[in-house]
């Protein structure tokens, strides 16, 4: 076991016995809603992955140690605190030798779920190339991390924030296959519809299982990215939120917003702006994820 891990003993005693398990995030617990949303959200999504059977670990840093599995108190500390570190890879070793507070994000999670053993990891959406990236260079370790971590990764797309385009050519580029579910179309996070067509398409979880299964055989590491279109009763107008993205963009320009800040940002901004419907649209999606995370998990352990 890894020093620098800690796992909590329902989780432990999963991977131990053989029981599926699905690692979840912790930014969108500190960085992605307000309290106490953030975590209801938290609390109902571990319960969407019990519900489907397999068990939930949230992942967090703190007391000098990657979290594998959070407590009731711990979730509600990590969404109320203020001074809780967004941390991606390359924040692990300040944030960890300072034994500070850490939420972390999709790389940072698939790799601290993949120091576990952990094979399943479930997210709102990913990261990837920002728009405007062939002037500032602005690429998720997101995308890195799945070229590298042999982690499947769940989530709703990629974040309708970003250049979606560029990044499906990117993810082509580092072999990481991208498989949607139950629609040709690509999905963009608050919506079903990108206006780009899936690399692939898959409707079964055991066949989704099968490929994933069958890549890692074959010793190609990395991630597979299943995206999972949010429910039809609760997305957003495609061309709706396009207004407010661009409006957010703007005002983060204008506050000079940079770095790891302007993902949460413009989140807040478009939360404040759609009178919440962004936001219960990202719940509505985490859990949905949540949902079919936890069947993916359950069906890989029948192939083993």
């Amino acid at each position: 076991m890894n020093p620098y891990l800690h796992v909590l003993p329902e989780v432990s005693e999963a991977l131990s016995t053989g029981k599926p398990v699905v690692a979840l995030e912790s930014t969108i617990i500190s960085h992605g809603m307000p309290y106490p949303k953030n975590v209801e959200t938290a609390l109902a999504v571990e319960q969407a992955v019990r519900d489907n059977g397999a068990i939930p670990a949230t992942i967090a840093i703190f007391g000098g140690k990657c979290h594998v599995g959070l407590s009731r108190e711990e979730l509600e500390y990590f969404g109320h605190a203020p001074d809780v570190w967004k941390v991606s890879l390359r924040d692990m070793p300040y944030v960890i030798s300072r034994e500070l507070y850490g939420a972390t994000t999709v790389a940072a999670t698939m790799r601290i779920a993949s120091m576990a053993g952990i094979k399943i990891f479930v997210t709102g959406g990913i990261g990837g190339v920002h728009r405007g990236a062939e002037t500032s260079m602005d690429i998720s370790a997101d995308l890195t991390e799945m070229a590298d971590t042999s982690v499947a990764v769940v989530s709703a797309g990629v974040k309708s924030i970003l250049d979606i385009g560029l990044t499906l050519e990117y993810l082509e580029t580092k072999g990481i296959p991208v498989v949607t579910i139950g629609q040709d179309e690509f999905p963009s996070f608050y919506s079903s519809k990108s206006g780009y067509k899936s690399p692939l398409r898959i409707d079964e979880t055991n066949s989704l299982a099968r490929m994933i299964h069958t890549k890692w055989g074959l010793g190609l590491k990395g991630s597979v990215l299943i995206a999972n279109p949010l429910p039809a009763s609760d997305e957003i107008d495609a061309a709706v939120m396009e207004t407010h993205i661009r409006e957010a963009l703007q005002a983060a320009a204008a506050k000079q917003v940079k770095g790891k800040d302007v993902t949460p940002f413009i989140l807040q901004y478009i939360a404040q702006h759609s009178k919440g419907e962004s936001l219960e649209a990202n719940i509505s999606l985490i859990k949905n994820n949540a949902a079919l995370g936890a069947k993916i998990a359950v069906s890989m352990l029948e192939l083993v």
